[in-house]
């Protein structure tokens, strides 16, 4: 089945801790069903000093979502998305608008 989330789309969150907040897709997992999206779901590692980092510090960086639990976002709010066929291509388009994705 073609992939209705894709890498640069904006998506808003629908569930857990960052609900409500949009970000752009920076990959998409289909094998896991995952997403990472830019300034969500932020985990923090602690790592000590070493060699290759010697100020040691905190690593900051997205965890993958699911992709059941964000939705192409129009106009800041959360759409479903359908495929249609215009002008004798196959194209995304937003369910709330009807406009190409």
């Amino acid at each position: 089945m073609a992939a209705k989330i894709k890498k640069g789309d904006t998506v808003v969150v629908l569930a857990g801790k960052d609900k409500g907040r949009t970000g752009s897709v920076l990959q998409v997992m289909p094998k896991e069903d995952k997403v990472l999206v830019e300034g969500v779901n932020v985990h923090a590692r602690h790592r000590k000093p070493d060699q290759a980092n010697p100020q040691g510090g905190i690593d900051r960086k997205p965890a993958p979502l699911h992709i059941s639990n964000v939705a192409i976002a129009q106009d800041g709010k959360a759409t479903r998305v359908r495929f249609e066929e215009r002008d004798g291509k196959k194209v995304r388009v937003a369910v709330k608008t009807g406009e190409v994705i």
